[in-house]
């Protein structure tokens, strides 16, 4: 069923005013953990490849 554009805007209005949106605080402190969390990860991936490098060269006599 199509709805009316002026219609439609208006709902979507309505919809958008119902959303909890988060504060600032939230935000910044959301924001840092997600950026804490990748600095972890990207030197534990740095770390198991580094060690992953070292165990098949070993083991295949690379230098």
């Amino acid at each position: 069923m199509a709805k009316n554009p002026v219609e439609f805007v208006r709902e979507v209005r309505a919809e958008a005013g119902k959303v909890t949106w988060p504060t600032r605080r939230e935000t910044t402190i959301t924001t840092s953990m997600v950026f804490i969390f990748v600095v972890i990860a990207a030197v534990f991936f740095l770390v198991a490849d580094k060690v992953i490098a070292f165990v098949v060269q070993t083991l295949l006599g690379i230098s």
